[in-house]
């Protein structure tokens, strides 16, 4: 997961500060070599650490947060805004031309991902921006990649503009600008080549690029996982060609994050989008605000949200709701479910995102297997119409059959029927109202089919119950305002 390890050591030190009634100036220096630590483990630059450092530690030094009541709370909110500077303080979006089309120019080295992620961003303005782009393939030296840019166009219906591998990459852009003028085109994408390594003759084709079409966008695709050699290679960019942005791939696999804390500083120039996986839909637009808070484990609701308004159809989810209500919530809903969460991404990740439950014990065990996923739709598929349907009315030959027909024991599927049937009563009784069964969810022996029981058993301990009762007084609080709405 992304960030992990740099979330886990930040955290930690934290909260070892929150457990102090009033700090000292000693407490203060025990953070910060913690931060520091923590920072140079995640291959965080030095100078970049030295300097946020030495930010923090002004600021926390001053007499407000040394007298306050809770200095642990105003050294989090401290590190939370020098987190987000450091990543490039706001959001910065794409610079749309006034007039004409956009001209995108795509830059980096073999195995970032360049050219998938010229895909991805195509996807995602004509969705969220209502653009409507194409795509161009400059890349005439690497072995098939044309082919890849075509094969990403088909899956996304996006076109693609080619003259083949003799073409010079200077006259494709500019036969592309044209073709996009003359047929209405607003953005266009220019996958140009990359190479293992930066060398005098691919920056020479790049800036002879950026000469002939003017682009309003050079952003760079970096690989995350390569650390603080990520901001080096976008620092060598940023002196050749005056880059306008950078494109993090494969930060899903970074658990340390050290090119996201590092890059700005080094170059300048804002993170514009992260690649979060491997599906084409599997990218966002960079918040520093919302990174830092998941960093520091305080949740991002306003990317869950996003997230679930691109993939839930609210006519379905508004169907879904009544069911829940009314407790008629089948398994043929279910299956829909399961569809529906898989698009958002990992539970454990989503989970991570929503205040509060980042603390839950147990989370960090948490961990779906994507087996045990598929051996309950394989249950669930292995029945009837009518037995979906009518989840009381499976008997115990028809669960004998059901057991067979997927390939499992009985007692499989009887823990399946009987954890679906918690889980319905358990929203059914949320959904009127009731949110006093919320424990059994999180801190008893209830847990979603499917997935693995973070409560251990029946029983229910001190701390489990204290989370689950101070979520529920949060939820009552939420429904009450979305009531007054």
């Amino acid at each position: 997961m992304a960030f992990e390890s740099l979330s886990d050591r930040l955290q930690g030190a934290v909260e070892k500060m929150g457990k102090k009634g009033k700090i000292q100036e000693a407490d203060l220096k025990e953070m910060m070599r913690e931060v520091r630590l923590a920072l140079l483990e995640a291959d965080v630059n030095f100078k970049v650490v030295k300097d946020f450092v030495k930010r923090v530690n002004e600021r926390a030094l001053n007499s407000e947060v040394l007298q306050s009541l809770s200095p642990a709370q105003q050294v989090v909110k401290i590190v939370n805004d020098e987190l987000t500077e450091l990543m490039g303080g706001e959001q910065v979006g794409l610079a749309y031309a006034d007039q004409g089309p956009t001209i995108i120019m795509m830059a980096g080295l073999q195995g970032a991902g360049k050219t998938t992620t010229v895909g991805k961003i195509a996807n995602l303005i004509r969705e969220q921006d209502k653009r409507k782009p194409l795509l161009v393939a400059a890349d005439v030296y690497r072995p098939a990649a044309i082919n890849q840019l075509q094969t990403i166009g088909q899956q996304l219906d996006l076109p693609v503009f080619s003259l083949g591998t003799e073409a010079n990459p200077v006259d494709i852009a500019q036969q592309a600008v044209a073709k996009a003028e003359a047929e209405g085109y607003d953005t266009i994408f220019i996958d140009t080549a990359g190479r293992l390594q930066i060398d005098q003759a691919l920056m020479t084709e790049l800036k002879n690029i950026k000469a002939a079409v003017h682009p309003q966008e050079i952003l760079l695709t970096v690989d995350a996982m390569s650390g603080q050699e990520a901001a080096n290679v976008a620092k060598t960019f940023n002196e050749d060609l005056d880059i306008t942005g950078v494109v993090l791939t494969k930060i899903d696999g970074d658990s340390r994050g050290g090119a996201a804390l590092s890059i700005v500083s080094v170059t300048g120039q804002p993170i514009k989008f992260t690649g979060t996986g491997e599906k084409l839909s599997e990218i966002e637009k960079f918040y520093p605000d919302r990174m830092a808070n998941r960093i520091l484990g305080m949740g991002d609701m306003l990317t869950l949200i996003e997230k679930a308004q691109a993939e839930f159809d609210e006519q379905e989810a508004e169907r879904m709701a009544e069911k829940m209500k009314a407790n008629t919530f089948d398994f043929n809903d279910f299956l829909k479910q399961m569809d529906q969460m898989n698009k958002l991404g990992p539970l454990e990740d989503i989970m991570k995102m929503i205040p509060g439950l980042n603390k839950m014990p147990g989370l960090d065990q948490l961990n779906i297997d994507p087996k045990e996923m598929a051996r309950t739709k394989a249950i669930i598929q292995s029945m009837t119409p009518y037995e979906r349907e009518n989840p009381d009315d499976i008997s115990q030959s028809r669960r004998r059959r059901i057991a067979k027909g997927s390939a499992n024991d009985v007692a499989t599927v009887n823990r399946l029927i009987k954890q679906f049937k918690q889980t319905r009563d358990m929203m059914s009784s949320m959904s009127n109202g009731n949110f006093g069964n919320l424990q059994n969810m999180f801190g008893g022996g209830g847990s979603m089919p499917g997935m693995p029981n973070m409560g251990g058993g029946n029983k229910v301990n001190k701390r489990d119950q204290i989370e689950a009762q101070k979520m529920a007084r949060r939820m009552k609080k939420l429904k009450k305002k979305m009531g007054k709405k």
